[in-house]
């Protein structure tokens, strides 16, 4: 099985249940308030008015290209697995370390798949993923720097599932061009994933593929409603930036007071090196505190943000010396 975060059935394996807060993913722990939903929603399919409807309000939230299409899925990881098959089998180079869902998928549809560590040795590759803000480590890449990749790679995929926090960062303005696909998370900045909600926006004949492939039903009706009302809610998505701007700072000085050196991350995440990975996971599990590590790294610990005070006061109680 492939590793990732928010895996606490392995937590509660070796430390035992609790109230666990899960750190171990970039999802906000300060959601976006859900209101009751209608009957419809659950009770009928799904509509194209509805799916339409989701994707005009997730265009003008992130300021899309009028010109692309764009297709609503279930996740961001639902788009990452469906990507592969977009074009004929060949070589694929992913920026990394990164999320590790690109070359897995990648190589499971037969692509000659390898992780490369800077931009320029992604040229060449008939497909490359490029993740901005980077996960884990919160590289970020101008919108000039990866439009130069357009035209030197067959097909670049730039996934932006923590893009909501760096806005200006975003390829969505330039969606639509040929040889570019964007690909963007619900669940991260507004706090659920749970909804499995995710979106790709490229060119027409790309996002025909995508709906093609996805079948008449990618979304739930309740994550249709949902990711429609919340993407129309700007005034709540730029007082949640500021909030989750001061989080990260108040973060940082916590990890520092416990020894740890802030080695990169975004506003949704941090990552530390806190000298001894395994130990600093395992303290933080004692207090019911689940946190990402990595095999490739003996020292670095990826942290998302408390949300509630009282899970700011479980972290500051465990990371005393």
């Amino acid at each position: 099985m492939r590793d990732h975060g928010g895996n606490l059935d392995q937590a509660t394996k070796v430390y035992g249940q609790g109230d666990w807060i899960d750190l171990s993913t970039g999802i906000n722990r300060r959601p976006w308030p859900v209101p009751a939903l209608s009957a419809d929603a659950w009770r009928n399919l799904p509509t194209r008015t509805a799916q339409a409807a989701l994707l005009a309000a997730a265009a003008a939230a992130w300021g899309a290209n009028p010109g692309s299409a764009g297709v609503a899925l279930g996740g961001a990881q639902a788009a990452i697995q469906l990507v592969p098959r977009l074009r004929p089998i060949g070589r694929a180079a992913v920026l990394g370390p990164t999320y590790n869902e690109h070359a897995a998928c990648l190589e499971a549809e037969g692509w000659q798949t390898k992780t490369v560590p800077d931009l320029a040795r992604l040229q060449g590759a008939d497909l490359a993923v490029v993740v901005n803000p980077n996960n884990p480590d919160g590289r970020q890449f101008s919108p000039e720097t990866l439009l130069v990749l357009v035209g030197q790679v067959g097909l670049l995929v730039v996934d932006e599932s923590f893009g909501d926090v760096t806005p200006a960062l975003s390829l969505l303005p330039h969606a639509g061009c040929a040889g570019l696909l964007v690909l963007r998370s619900f669940g991260k900045f507004y706090g659920l994933a749970g909804v499995r909600l995710g979106f790709a926006f490229g060119t027409a004949e790309e996002i025909a593929a995508l709906t093609q492939m996805s079948g008449p039903w990618p979304t739930s009706g309740p994550a249709l409603e949902i990711g429609t009302k919340a993407l129309a809610d700007h005034a709540w998505a730029d007082a949640m930036r500021a909030q989750l701007a001061a989080d990260a700072a108040r973060a940082d000085a916590l990890a520092l007071s416990a020894g740890w050196r802030l080695a990169g991350g975004t506003e949704l995440f941090r990552l530390y090196d806190t000298g001894n990975a395994k130990a600093a996971q395992d303290k933080l599990a004692h207090h019911k505190i689940w946190s990402r590590i990595f095999a490739w790294s003996e020292t670095l610990l990826r942290l998302g943000l408390p949300g509630p005070e009282a899970e700011w006061s479980r972290l500051q109680s465990a990371l005393r010396p």
